[in-house]
């Protein structure tokens, strides 16, 4: 749960069900005294129905083999290096200086007050995280009820739908994905802008998370489209793996 948010700013997450379960209690719990947010719930519940029920479009042949042909222009990461001719226990030793060194540090911090700092850090970064987390909320909620918004939806393997939602006027898109299987362990799902061909990373997908609304990172712009890859953690800065999704914008 995030530490802070105005229950007033997550509606257009709990509309979509992108919330988890101690944030949805929370809206909820609010609803029952707030007449104004229950009606727009309402609004943004009935859009998000109607976008669930967008066709699902094929994406053109084109558009995935451009991705595929890219793919294998992105080197890959280089091995890990392998241990020298000395390695063995006498390495562990050097490795393990640093470590004592290290907590001996923290030791001293912490008797001289680093507790307190870290508290203060912890906070501050609390903080941080709510005031984007309302953000997002909100700008995710305009875009879902611009006037202008068009949807589209494709049908992914096992059964996975993935809507995207896009605002000319806004010059944003967001993704509504339900019923996607966990990424890979160690790996993410990252979104990508079409930019008549090459592909410009548009974040990231919480992996916790399989059915959720994400507002795409960055501006819509000349895009046509928009796919997902499987990333290593922290996302890559060009597709490294084939999509398991492709979708064209509406018109």
């Amino acid at each position: 749960m995030t530490i802070g948010v105005d229950p007033h700013t997550l509606t257009g997450a709990y509309a979509t069900d992108a919330l988890d379960d101690d944030e949805r209690r929370m809206v909820e719990e609010h609803l029952a005294r707030c007449p104004s947010c229950v009606q727009e719930v309402r609004e943004l519940t009935a859009a998000a129905a109607r976008l669930g029920l967008a066709a699902a479009v094929a994406p053109r042949r084109a558009m995935k083999d451009e991705v595929l042909r890219r793919i294998t222009m992105v080197r890959q990461e280089a091995p890990l290096p392998r241990p020298g001719p000395h390695g063995g226990a006498a390495w562990h030793r050097v490795r393990r200086a640093p470590r004592w060194a290290l907590a001996a540090c923290l030791t001293a911090a912490a008797a001289l007050g680093g507790t307190a700092v870290w508290q203060h850090h912890r906070a501050e970064e609390a903080r941080e995280t709510a005031r984007q987390a309302e953000e997002r909320s909100d700008d995710l909620a305009a875009l879902l009820a611009a006037p202008d918004a068009r949807a589209r939806t494709a049908k992914l393997a096992g059964g996975a739908r993935a809507t995207v939602v896009v605002s000319g006027s806004r010059d944003r898109a967001a993704l509504l994905a339900s019923g996607m299987a966990e990424p890979p362990r160690g790996k993410v799902y990252q979104l990508w802008f079409d930019d008549n061909g090459s592909m410009r990373s548009a974040g990231l997908m919480d992996p916790d998370r399989t059915t959720t609304a994400v507002l795409m990172k960055g501006p819509v712009g000349d895009a046509t489209g928009m796919g997902i890859t499987v990333e290593p953690a922290g996302g890559s800065a060009r597709p490294t793996s084939p999509p398991v999704a492709l979708v064209e914008f509406p018109a």
